[in-house]
């Protein structure tokens, strides 16, 4: 009889990781099947599949993501067949269709529920390719390119019983047929340890303090990156630190990393791109690279105001620790905010290109950081009302006990 669950994941375990700690921990029978590379997680048997052949030289160029996800569809079928002469033989499969595993698993397990993952879906307009046209020149080419990174995520939605996004901005990005599928459950955080507290002195690297006090701003760019505002933070800094002299900056961010919205067109790294040409004190410029957990929450609760900007495009879990963190958020007013920060509320949300009001905004905050305390309040009562990983562990679970599975109570 079938029972358990089937995690599907390129980097397993990804976005389910708690999900699938906390099953193992009940009981739940889990397995998992993710690339070459991925972690896994203890308790759960991993099928990482091995590709047997590349991509086709020179094929059609709108056809590469298309063919790269069938090649690992149908690796990915055969660590199915695997597993199920092992003996596994789950009710439900839990999947991230973006790299194409999950497309022929029916043909292994034809009875099993599927639930799909919804991150997002591509358009060639009005999301994140013709948002900002500065470094990328918006082609025919760009936009059908966009548009053909869906063809096999397109097939995973069609066989999905559900679609679990994680914010409405997410789920409003896929087509009108999908959405009546759709369940909106955030992974969350652990709101109870992310939360605001007393500010702590903060060692940098080279061994000097920021005191608490300090006017700080943060900002967080994994991938240092446009996609995610580097240019308009690092153009709006030059006033803030003519203006407030004391004031220190921390960024967070691998330099080089694989970016989302891609290289930049002359293979600099985006992080000499964006600062080119601009005249910042390098003694208050903190590029902190990738921290530790701690030491980033750790800058949350000394921040004065913490600058998010993104394309319409998935809401970091950045965002998300710094307002359970208590921070004043300063952000775009793009779409993916709209799901955290109401203007005036619980941030304040700006106009993505206009870089002069950006300045003033962190030079007002760091004049009179007491004005945001109530913006600070709210935006905590958001983040735990929206993004608590509690409540998002408990929407999973009410779905997976729907669809068979019988999850026990803890002990």
């Amino acid at each position: 009889m079938a029972s358990g669950v089937l995690f599907v994941h390129n980097n397993f375990p990804g976005q389910f990781r708690d999900l699938v700690e906390t099953l193992v921990a009940r009981g739940v029978p889990c397995a998992a099947i993710g690339g070459a590379t991925a972690p896994g997680v203890k308790g759960v048997t991993i099928g990482r599949y091995a590709l047997d052949r590349g991509s086709t030289p020179e094929i059609f160029p709108l056809a590469v993501r298309a063919e790269a996800d069938l090649i690992r569809a149908a690796s990915a079928l055969r660590m199915a067949r695997t597993l199920k002469e092992r003996g596994f033989d789950p009710a439900v499969i839990v999947g991230h269709p973006g790299w194409g595993e999950t497309t022929f698993l029916d043909e292994v397990w034809p009875q099993a529920k599927q639930v799909i993952f919804a991150e997002f879906f591509y358009h060639g307009r009005g999301l994140d390719i013709d948002f900002d046209t500065e470094f990328f020149e918006l082609t025919e080419g760009a936009i059908l390119r966009g548009k053909s990174k869906n063809a096999v995520m397109a097939l995973a939605y069609a066989d999905a019983d559900v679609i679990v996004a994680p914010t409405e901005f997410q789920a409003s990005t896929l087509p009108p047929v999908f959405r009546p599928r759709v369940r909106l459950i955030h992974e969350g955080i652990d709101t109870d340890a992310i939360r605001p507290g007393p500010a702590e002195p903060f060692v940098l690297s080279d061994g000097r303090t920021i005191a608490p006090g300090t006017p700080v701003i943060t900002h967080v760019n994994n991938h240092m990156e446009p996609m995610r505002g580097l240019h308009i933070f690092a153009r709006a800094l030059a006033r803030l630190m003519a203006e407030i002299p004391q004031a220190q900056v921390l960024v967070f961010g691998e330099d080089g990393s694989r970016p989302y919205g891609g290289t930049s067109p002359d293979g600099r790294s985006w992080r000499e791109v964006c600062f080119e040409g601009l005249t910042l004190d390098p003694a208050r410029l903190h590029f902190l690279g990738k921290t530790p957990h701690d030491q980033l929450l750790a800058a949350f609760r000394l921040s004065t105001a913490h600058v998010y900007y993104t394309y319409p495009f998935v809401l970091s879990w950045s965002l998300v620790e710094a307002i359970a963190s208590g921070c004043y958020v300063i952000g775009s007013d793009t779409p993916p905010l709209h799901d955290a920060i109401e203007d005036g509320v619980s941030g304040k949300l700006l106009p993505f290109f206009d870089v002069e009001t950006l300045s003033r905004a962190l030079i007002e905050a760091c004049r009179h950081p007491e004005a945001s305390a109530p913006l600070r309040k709210a935006a905590r009562d958001v983040a735990v009302a929206k993004f608590s990983r509690r409540d998002g562990r408990a929407a999973w679970f009410a779905l997976l006990r729907e669809l068979g599975v019988e999850i026990p109570e803890p002990a």
